[in-house]
C-alpha cells in the first residue's frame, strides 16, 4: 500500500504550476479524421460527455483543428450550417498549440491572454499530443482571470502598461500582506509580471520592421525560475535562426533597436536595467543558435568564476516570447552535455559550498560583516541562493529540463530517494524564506538592503522557523556533496 506521505507529496507535485502539461493530463481527448460528418463528431461529443474534439490528420498525426459544442451551435443550428458537412468545414483552424513538455503556468498565461478554453499539447515533432481546458489549470492558485489581467491585455500604449505595472506591484504587495503562501505569491506575481512582458514585447515588436526569421525572447536568472520578487531587475537574452556567421551578424543589427526599446519599455514599468547588462539589447546576449551554444560550451569547458557566475544566471532561461522551440531544443542540448563535464559540475558544487551559515554553533544568529546594514542577514545570499544553487546543479546533472528551484527539488529528491518528509521539508524552508523576503520588500522598497534583515525584528514564531529553515540548507549541502563528491 502506498505511503500516505508520498501520495500527498504526489498530489502537491501534480497540481504545482511548475510541472510538466505531460503529467497533468488525466485521459486521452476525442479525435477524429477531418473527413467525419459534423453528425458523427456530435454524436461522439454527446456519447463521450465530452465538449471538444481535435480534428487530426489520420496520417501524421499532427492536429488540423478543434470543434467545441459552443462553435456548433453557432455554426450549425446559427448559420444553417449542413450536419452532413466533413468536420473540416466547420473546425476551427489555426490552433494555438503548446508542447507537452511545458508548465502549468505557461499554458495558463496563453489560455488567458489569447482568450481560449482549450489548448492543443504537441511533441517536439509536432504531432498530437493531448488537450488541456480551463478546467484543468484553474484548480490552481492564481491561475484565474482577474479585472487587473483583463486590464492587462486590452492595453494598447505603453502609459497605460506603465500603470498597471504599479497596479500588479500594489496587488502583490496586498497579498504579501494577506499572508498568502509564497508558491502562490510566487506564481500570481510571475503570471503577471509574464503578461505584462508580453504585451510589452508585442506592443513594441509592431513599431519595428523585424527580420522573418524564428526568434525567441529569453528570459533568465529568477525570472526564469518564476521566482521573482518585489524587488527584481532584468535578465534577458534574444536567441534566432541564422545558417551563417555573417547572416547571424546581420540579423543581430536587425534585432539589436528592437531589443534596446523593449529593455527601456520593461525599464519605464518598474524592471530596472541590468546593472550587469545582461540584457538582449547587449549584442553579447542577442545571439543565433550556434552562438548561445558556443558560450555555454565555452563556460562548461573552463569552469572559471565568470563561467560559475554565468552558470547562476543563464542556465535557468526560459522562453517567453516568440519561437519557444529554439528555447527547447537549446536546453535539451544543453541537458545532454552538461552531465558530461564533471570538473565544471564539481565547480559548482565547490562554489556553493563556500555558504557560510548564518547561524553559529549553538544556532544563534551570525550577522553579515557589512558596516552599512550591520545587525542584518542577507536572505538571497544566504538564505535562498543555497537552496537554488543546489536544484541547478541537480538538473544538469540528473538532465532534469525544469527551471523552477521547488519542481527541481521535487524531481531530483524523487529519483535520489528522499523521504518524503525530508523533501517536504527542504520545500517549505525554500518557501518560508521566501516568505520573508517578500513581506520585508513590502515594507522596505526596492533599496539595496531589501532582502536584509534583522532577526530581532521577526515575530518570535518567524524567527524560530527560519533558524529551522537554514538548517535545512546544511542538510541539502550535505547531499550535494555526497552526489558529487570526487571518485
Amino acid at each position: 500500500m502506498p505511503d500516505s506521505n508520498t501520495e500527498s507529496a504526489t498530489r502537491a507535485a501534480a497540481f504545482s504550476p511548475y510541472v510538466a502539461l505531460r503529467s497533468l493530463v488525466r485521459g486521452r481527448a476525442l479525435t477524429v479524421g477531418p473527413a467525419v460528418s459534423v453528425r458523427e463528431a456530435l454524436l461522439l461529443l454527446d456519447r463521450m460527455r465530452a465538449d471538444a474534439v481535435v480534428v487530426l490528420d489520420e496520417s501524421t498525426r499532427v492536429p488540423l483543428g478543434i470543434i467545441t459544442l459552443p462553435d456548433v451551435v453557432r455554426r450549425i443550428a446559427i448559420e444553417g450550417g449542413d450536419l452532413q458537412a466533413p468536420i473540416a468545414a466547420v473546425m476551427t483552424s489555426g490552433l494555438i498549440t503548446v508542447p507537452a513538455d511545458g508548465t502549468v503556468h505557461q499554458a495558463s498565461v496563453v489560455m488567458v491572454r489569447r482568450g481560449v478554453r482549450h489548448l492543443v499539447l504537441t511533441e517536439a515533432d509536432g504531432s498530437y499530443f493531448d488537450l488541456i481546458s480551463q478546467s484543468d489549470l484553474y484548480t490552481l492558485p492564481g491561475a484565474q482571470s482577474t479585472d487587473l489581467v483583463q486590464a492587462i491585455l486590452a492595453a494598447r500604449d505603453l502609459r497605460t502598461l506603465v500603470g498597471l505595472a504599479g497596479e500588479v506591484r500594489r496587488f502583490v504587495v496586498r497579498l504579501v500582506a494577506e499572508r498568502v503562501n509564497a508558491e502562490a505569491l510566487c506564481h500570481r506575481l510571475s503570471s503577471l509580471n509574464d503578461l505584462l512582458t508580453l504585451q510589452v514585447i508585442e506592443l513594441v515588436a509592431g513599431q519595428f520592421d523585424l527580420p522573418y526569421v524564428p526568434w525567441c525572447w529569453l528570459v533568465f536568472g529568477s525570472e526564469g525560475r518564476l521566482e521573482q520578487t518585489l524587488a527584481t531587475d532584468q535578465d534577458n537574452g534574444l536567441i534566432f535562426a541564422a545558417e551563417s556567421d555573417a547572416q547571424a551578424s546581420s540579423l543581430r543589427t536587425a534585432f539589436l533597436p528592437f531589443a534596446r526599446a523593449v529593455n527601456e519599455a520593461l525599464d519605464a514599468c518598474g524592471f530596472p536595467l541590468c546593472k550587469g547588462n545582461i540584457m538582449a539589447s547587449n549584442p553579447q546576449w542577442c545571439l543565433s543558435t550556434s552562438e548561445w551554444r558556443s558560450a555555454f560550451s565555452g563556460w562548461l569547458e573552463s569552469p572559471q568564476p565568470e563561467a560559475l557566475l554565468n552558470s547562476s544566471i543563464f542556465f535557468d532561461f526560459r522562453a517567453l516570447y516568440g519561437q519557444e522551440s529554439l528555447a527547447n531544443e537549446l536546453r535539451a542540448w544543453l541537458l545532454a552535455r552538461a552531465s558530461s563535464y564533471p570538473i565544471f559540475l564539481r565547480a559548482m558544487v565547490e562554489n556553493t559550498l563556500n555558504w557560510e551559515s548564518p547561524l553559529n554553533w549553538w544556532n544563534g544568529f551570525r550577522y553579515d560583516r557589512d558596516k552599512a546594514f550591520p545587525h542584518t542577514i542577507d536572505l538571497k545570499k544566504h538564505g535562498s541562493r543555497p537552496f537554488v544553487d543546489a536544484a541547478r546543479i541537480h538538473a544538469l546533472a540528473g538532465r532534469i529540463p525544469d527551471t523552477n528551484t521547488v519542481e527541481r527539488l521535487r524531481v531530483s529528491g524523487e529519483k535520489m530517494g528522499m523521504a518524503a518528509e525530508e523533501l517536504a521539508a527542504l520545500i517549505d524552508a525554500f518557501h518560508h524564506i521566501q516568505r520573508l523576503r517578500l513581506e520585508h520588500q513590502m515594507r522596505s522598497g526596492a533599496g539595496s538592503d531589501c532582502n536584509r534583515i534583522d532577526p530581532d525584528d521577526l515575530h518570535e514564531l518567524d524567527r524560530l522557523i527560519l533558524k529551522e529553515s537554514l538548517k535545512q540548507v546544511q542538510n541539502l549541502q550535505r547531499r550535494l556533496a555526497r552526489a558529487h563528491a570526487p571518485a
